[in-house]
């Protein structure tokens, strides 16, 4: 599971600070970087496939790879591969989740020593490791070949401009709303079904009850943002070849999203208190917020961290900017990478395929770790699709974020320096926000700032 942006950074962090903090390359140390060897991530058309004889020898050769995850537990889906492929064996390390990961994973790239086999690494960071040339192209080992084995959006966001299959999915969070059924009943609120509807009901029910609103937007949480811009149709990065981006955060349908969002912060009829904190947790346990938007990992967090609102919940897709044309963003999720300086790349390749594809490990993600599929599969399950908690009223939730699944745009994109991105967003239209001010001018300063920063670093950028 890939809750909060994990790739967020804290707003102390100047950016001088976090350049040497994580060791991040300009795009000509990127570049050089990604030049040379025969294992360059330019491979393009290029890249010739392994032999099966091959694959074969060195999956019967005496191995030992280093895995680092977050995942809790997983020594039970590598056991999986363990069994299969009993001459390799795998060495699990847990190095932080995100951003402490990716810092130390930084660390280790720029030493030319330390770095892991294969890496967790969540779809938005991706583009980040790979524009310095930092991850295997998996093409050569098979993994092409999975394309129909996992929901198309998440296909997309693995693969590069040029066919490279950077990792492999293992876990979505397509968004929808998780809402208060006796809250919602108690004030008679329809489940709101588009965007003016849910501004109607957040009104109206927080003049009945100044209590309660009907949700919380994060000041600190870029990725809901980002989840929402991604529903609303949303392109803010748009990357072509190494060193063009079109940076769009501050068109059309970000001010839209800015105006909407910010009027309701203005007039105080939503929450927007910082969310994974002690404050967001108990109101949730205490009614203080009727609706959560969240990604298809929430349900299964909310019934842990919210028990004391047992059977009063239930879940819904996002409401629409336009009905005729249901759309879903995504807020979550991760998959498996090669680090390209591997000594060991067939054997960590297929890891990296087996652990997400093969049917039996990635069942258990789903029910051991209560991850969300991304194979399509799991997705058709009846055994899966037919859960039915008590904790949501019986209700059938995951068959609701399969249904929003089919629904996110594939095309959406990364920026290749999403740290900044972050930092940039909570520092601007985070506080906006929170501060109750121009959440539409922010996104101007968010704009300018991110384009400045991709400047600093070799980029060549286009505006909106």
């Amino acid at each position: 599971m890939s809750g909060p942006f994990a790739t967020s950074v804290p707003s102390s962090v100047s950016r001088r600070g976090f350049l040497a903090a994580t060791g991040a390359l300009s795009l000509a140390a990127a570049l050089t970087a990604c030049s040379g060897g025969s294992g360059s991530s330019s491979t393009g058309s290029s890249a010739k496939p392994v032999s099966r004889a091959d694959i074969d020898k060195a999956m019967k050769t005496p191995t030992e790879l280093t895995f680092w995850t977050w995942v809790p537990n997983i020594a039970k889906e590598v056991a999986l591969f363990e069994k299969k492929y009993p001459a390799v064996k795998v060495k699990i390390v847990n190095a932080g989740q995100g951003t402490p990961q990716y810092t130390k994973l930084r660390t280790a790239l720029k030493a030319g020593s330390g770095a892991p086999d294969m890496v967790q690494l969540e779809y938005q960071a991706i583009p980040t490791f790979t524009v310095t040339g930092s991850l295997l192209d998996l093409r050569p080992y098979g993994a092409a070949t999975l394309k129909s084995t996992f929901v198309d959006w998440t296909w997309g966001q693995v693969s590069g401009s040029g066919g490279e299959v950077w990792a492999i999915p293992q876990d979505t969070g397509p968004m929808g709303m998780l809402y208060r059924k006796d809250i919602f009943d108690k004030h008679g609120i329809q489940v709101p079904t588009t965007w003016a509807e849910f501004a109607v009901a957040a009104r109206k029910l927080h003049k009945a009850d100044p209590d309660v609103y009907l949700t919380n937007l994060a000041a600190n949480q870029p990725a809901a943002w980002h989840g929402l811009l991604w529903q609303a149709g949303g392109k803010p990065y748009v990357t072509s070849g190494r060193s063009d981006i079109t940076v769009s955060v501050d068109d059309a349908v970000s001010r839209k999203l800015g105006d909407y969002w910010g009027a309701l912060a203005k007039e105080g009829v939503i929450g927007v208190e910082p969310d994974f904190t002690d404050g967001w947790y108990a109101a949730l346990n205490k009614g203080k917020y009727a609706t959560w938007l969240t990604g298809a990992w929430g349900p299964a967090f909310l019934s842990g961290s919210a028990k004391a609102t047992a059977g009063k919940w239930r879940v819904a897709p996002l409401p629409q900017w336009d009905a005729a044309k249901p759309s879903a963003g995504n807020w979550g999720g991760s998959t498996t990478a090669v680090i390209r300086s591997t000594k060991n790349p067939i054997a960590a390749a297929v890891f990296a395929q087996f652990l997400n594809s093969d049917p039996a490990s990635a069942k258990m993600f789903a029910t051991e770790q209560f991850f969300f599929p991304a194979t399509k599969a799991l997705l058709a399950d009846p055994s899966f699709l037919g859960d039915a908690p008590a904790f949501y009223g019986g209700q059938k939730v995951n068959q609701v974020f399969a249904d929003v699944s089919t629904e996110v745009d594939p095309s959406f994109q990364w920026p290749p320096f999403l740290d900044r991105v972050a930092t940039d967003w909570t520092e601007t239209v985070g506080k906006s926000l929170a501060d109750k001010t121009d959440t539409v001018r922010a996104l101007g300063s968010w704009q300018s700032r991110i384009t400045t920063f991709a400047k600093s670093q070799g980029f060549t950028v286009k505006g909106s």
